[in-house]
């Protein structure tokens, strides 16, 4: 089995009852069959409690005020003080570390929905390293996985990552290429010339690909309000979204209010934005990393790696923007740590929801190859 986690994986530490945001509110926990049996053989009052606290249909525990049956009101857990951290669900054990499986192959990184875990990723100013090894556990063989895909996959990625990390150009230049290298290598993936893929990821990693690639872009240069325009409608994807927590549609409305009520405003705005919050940190980088390192090679199992590259960037796009509003709100202040909770924000809101991710997908598909060109080259 082949185990891969980002370099600062082992240095996320819980905070516990003084979390800035407890995981233990505002979604509903889904508890494994293992801890469920545990849970129905507990004796006593505890078990009593146990029994009367879960939706034993659902799989999940009762909540109170959006807050999990069992979280106490000093936001510690109960389960964890009567009876110990051994009697945790898998979920309350693992999280916030998100796993994404594949035969005999474990990739395991942080949730950027836990603040002290996205104070790691996006406070980490060096290119994030994937550390990787290796133990003699095997799982059976799995005759309908496709290998060979995942693996042109896993070569994308690396090179994905490369082109992100090349902080000799300009971000959204590097942000940009990674999205052509995707749509590029699906382009042979769907005609099934799989053994092509490598020399897409040549050419993108060629020296003068990044210049070669900018003049491209320049073809597709709009004007800065129509980027107004645009950015409004990628905004309108929350609105087909699954609500979990009752306040995000309000934040998000506040947002869009701030931002869009004129165009002019908003260019001024965001050219103060980007020098005053973006221009001197790797948040851009960090966060594109983040995505593309946990959902790209998902494609090997629906045959969309192109559309996870898209929720990469869509998903970066939408962060960034939703900053730029609270910049806006606090006049013209940013700290690092607002940054975090919008991500966050984000996080909680769209990634553990499978519905939304979906929903999400479905949305930045429809939209084409050029609209994305346009969209990024405004942000050189």
């Amino acid at each position: 089995m082949r185990y891969t986690v980002p370099h600062y994986y082992r240095k996320f530490q819980c905070t516990a009852n003084q979390c800035e945001d407890t995981c233990c509110a505002g979604w509903q926990i889904v508890i494994d069959d293992r801890t469920l049996n545990k849970y129905k053989r507990t004796k006593g009052p505890f078990g009593n409690r146990l029994y009367n606290s879960i939706n034993w249909k659902e799989r999940t525990f009762l909540q109170y005020d959006g807050r999990c049956a069992f979280l106490a009101e000093n936001n510690l857990c109960d389960i964890c003080s009567e009876l110990g951290e051994g009697m945790f669900c898998k979920t309350c054990r693992t999280y916030p570390r998100h796993i994404e499986e594949f035969p005999n192959v474990r990739e395991i990184s942080l949730s950027l929905s836990c603040m002290e875990a996205g104070k790691l990723i996006l406070g980490c100013e060096e290119p994030i390293r994937f550390l990787t090894k290796e133990n003699e556990k095997e799982e059976p063989e799995d005759d309908a996985f496709d290998d060979f895909l995942y693996d042109k996959l896993l070569t994308v990625r690396e090179c994905a990552i490369r082109i992100l990390q090349n902080r000799e150009e300009e971000i959204w230049l590097r942000v940009a290429l990674a999205l052509g290298l995707a749509h590029d290598a699906e382009c042979k993936i769907r005609k099934g010339q799989l053994f092509e893929v490598d020399d897409v990821c040549a050419r993108y990693s060629k020296e003068n690909a990044p210049e070669s690639f900018r003049k491209k872009l320049e073809t597709c240069r709009g004007k800065e309000n129509e980027r107004f325009q645009d950015m409004q409608e990628l905004m309108k994807a929350f609105e087909e979204l699954e609500v979990l927590r009752k306040e995000w549609p309000a934040y998000i409305a506040k947002v869009k209010s701030s931002l869009y009520k004129d165009a002019e405003e908003y260019n001024k705005i965001r050219k103060l934005f980007r020098q005053n919050v973006l221009d001197s940190s790797f948040l851009t980088e960090q966060l594109m990393v983040y995505f593309v390192f946990t959902y790209f090679c998902g494609g090997v199992y629906d045959g969309r790696g192109y559309s996870k590259m898209l929720m990469s960037v869509t998903s970066t796009l939408l962060i960034e923007e939703i900053a730029m509003g609270r910049f806006m709100e606090q006049k013209g202040k940013l700290t690092f740590l607002d940054f975090v909770d919008v991500a966050h924000k984000f996080s909680r809101e769209v990634e553990h929801s499978d519905k939304n991710l979906e929903t999400l997908e479905q949305i930045v598909v429809k939209k084409d190859f050029l609209w994305y060109n346009k969209l990024l080259c405004s942000e050189l």
